[in-house]
């Protein structure tokens, strides 16, 4: 079942974003009077096929799902003996330079365009996040090295406003790549005044970290994790090691073999590395303190051995919905695609100059299981990582290489500085080096999900 999930959520991915970049094709090429043949989502061999409107436009589905097309009159690839006068002059080759340049540079802007469209809904309806509040760090962390304790709330990060916790991540994503110090100004609680708020700037140098590490917990490699929610115990299971033990729903932990419990997880994280062990269990209960003793029971799942005492423990973070006006979040969805680009393009050039490792390269089965797994989260889950696959695919095609959109922008920029287009001898030998490139770089794709799939 989890499979066909994945394989549908995959597929409705690659349907609308094959769709959106060769509508934005289509669109500018009927508006630049280009006749149009064919349109196909997939590439090969057609297997569907219906013709409408005026020039009997034949709208395909192809057996290769992988990609699609628009085909246009061209005279590089049609026989035009019995074309029409009026049909020469929608000939694709005949229009300006500026006709195909905007023609060719559609489908990449229409995915963009979707991101922006995506993210500005999701930012009017409002995304319910975790919000910026910082857990205790480690003593030896950076985060505690540069005076953070636990408990404080991100306000903003290098003057950049934030007010979920994915902006916070988003923002110290940018400054590891660009090598900068993160600069925070947080909240923290004045006690004996809850209204109180003492703000703060701490700067919190990066240095640590590689782009090579943004894929995995690279904050927590800084110290920066979540806050949660004090070990007050939940409902106690009976028969369970808890009930045995004399714990009771209410009961608030705050020390174990005398370690101060700082949260609900930090309870979770110590039992579950002591199966079988004496564990001293302080709690309140009621205001006055009770010490316990609790053997948590050994468990083996999957080849892991952990322990289990069985009793609730609240580990959600506080949660805040950010809701914007539309035209606040139209700006924000701009905004979010800009950076989203932008960094995009530093990492493949990180990747150019040796910076970062070609293995952060991902193909179809990555992605495909991206898709399942936001799927299954929740559709505005889903729906950010639409976006966010819209926008690298948009990035990629712009690239200029010989047979994607950027490869054939390069040729008319040419042509605009030289007055004259590319000799089809050079477009033949680019195009063949191009196919190259990207069967290469599909190639290491595909090693790379399968080694993260076997990993």
């Amino acid at each position: 079942m989890m499979l066909l999930q994945t394989i549908l959520a995959f597929a409705v991915v690659l349907g609308v974003l094959v769709i959106v970049h060769e509508l934005g094709h289509y669109l500018v090429a009927r508006w630049c009077g280009v006749k149009v043949l064919r349109f196909s989502v997939g590439m090969g061999k057609v297997i569907y096929s219906r013709r409408f409107g005026a020039d009997q436009t034949e709208w395909a589905v192809s057996v290769l799902p992988l990609g699609g097309y628009v085909k246009m009159l061209d005279a590089r690839d049609d026989d035009l003996g019995d074309i029409s006068p009026a049909d020469m002059k929608r000939e694709f080759t005949r229009q300006s330079v500026w006709r195909r340049i905007a023609i060719v540079a559609a489908g990449p802007l229409a995915n963009f365009l979707l991101a922006i469209l995506v993210f500005a809904g999701l930012y009017s309806y409002g995304i319910p996040e975790p919000a910026p509040k910082l857990r205790a760090p480690a003593e030896k962390s950076v985060a505690y090295q540069a005076g953070l304790r636990g408990n404080e709330l991100v306000t903003s990060v290098n003057g950049e406003p934030v007010q979920i916790w994915n902006d916070l991540r988003w923002q110290m994503v940018q400054s590891v790549i660009n090598k900068q110090p993160v600069r925070l100004e947080v909240e923290r609680p004045v006690p004996g005044s809850p209204d109180a708020k003492n703000i703060q700037t701490v700067t919190l140098p990066v240095d640590s970290i590689s782009a090579n590490e943004l894929e995995g917990d690279f904050l927590g490699k800084l110290g920066i994790d979540l806050a949660r929610p004090p070990a007050i115990l939940g409902q106690v299971v009976a028969d369970g090691p808890a009930m045995k033990a004399g714990l009771q729903q209410g009961d608030r932990v705050v020390s174990v073999n005398g370690a101060t419990i700082a949260d609900g997880l930090s309870l979770v994280e110590l039992v579950r590395a002591s199966p079988g062990k004496v564990l001293n269990v302080d709690v309140l209960r009621n205001g006055q303190p009770v010490s316990l003793r609790v053997v948590p029971e050994e468990v083996n799942a999957d080849g892991q051995v952990f322990g289990r005492i069985k009793v609730e423990v609240p580990m959600a973070p506080d949660m805040v919905v950010a809701h914007h006006s539309l035209f606040a979040a139209l700006l924000k969805g701009i905004q979010k695609t800009w950076d989203t680009s932008v960094l995009t393009i530093k990492m493949v050039g990180k990747m150019i100059i040796g910076e970062v490792s070609w293995k952060n390269v991902t193909g179809p089965i990555t992605i495909a299981d991206y898709a399942g797994q936001t799927a299954r989260i929740g559709l505005i889950s889903y729906l950010s990582f639409i976006a966010f696959v819209s926008i690298s695919l948009g990035v990629m095609n712009l690239l200029p290489i010989p047979v994607l959109d950027g490869g054939l922008l390069l040729y008319y920029a040419v042509e605009v500085l030289t007055g004259r287009p590319v000799s089809e001898r050079f477009g033949a030998i680019a195009q063949r080096a191009g196919i190259g490139i990207l069967m290469t770089l599909m190639l290491v794709a595909v090693f790379n999900d399968i080694n993260r799939l076997i990993s």
